[in-house]
């Protein structure tokens, strides 16, 4: 599955001008989760969500010995956080804080 497939397929609540404007505001982000050799965990599950509750958006760094698609399918599924980018051995993943969104997403002209 190609890069832009996977995003597309874990986001499509995104628009191509929201995942720009998310992957320009994550770029100077630093990794705050890191998976490791074991994988995605209960643990690393509940680190993501907190930041994601924190912090709304968060770079997630994925070590060598881990399928990057796998854990960008698995932590999507457990978090319900869009995927706005994937490059090379980081995701860049995306859920509005319900109670108080910091992060406002432009709006395509209708």
């Amino acid at each position: 599955m190609s890069e832009e497939n996977v995003v597309t397929k874990l986001s499509p609540a995104l628009t191509g001008k929201q995942r720009r404007y998310l992957r320009s505001l994550g770029h100077d982000l630093r990794a705050i989760v890191l998976v490791g050799q074991k994988g995605v965990s209960e643990g690393l599950i509940e680190n993501l969500d907190s930041a994601l509750t924190s912090h709304e958006l968060v770079k997630v760094k994925v070590h060598d010995g881990s399928s990057i698609d796998e854990v960008a399918l698995a932590l999507h599924t457990a978090t319900g956080a869009q995927l706005a980018q994937k490059i090379g051995k980081s995701l860049l993943f995306y859920r509005a804080n319900p109670e108080e969104p910091e992060i406002r997403l432009p709006r395509d002209r209708a």
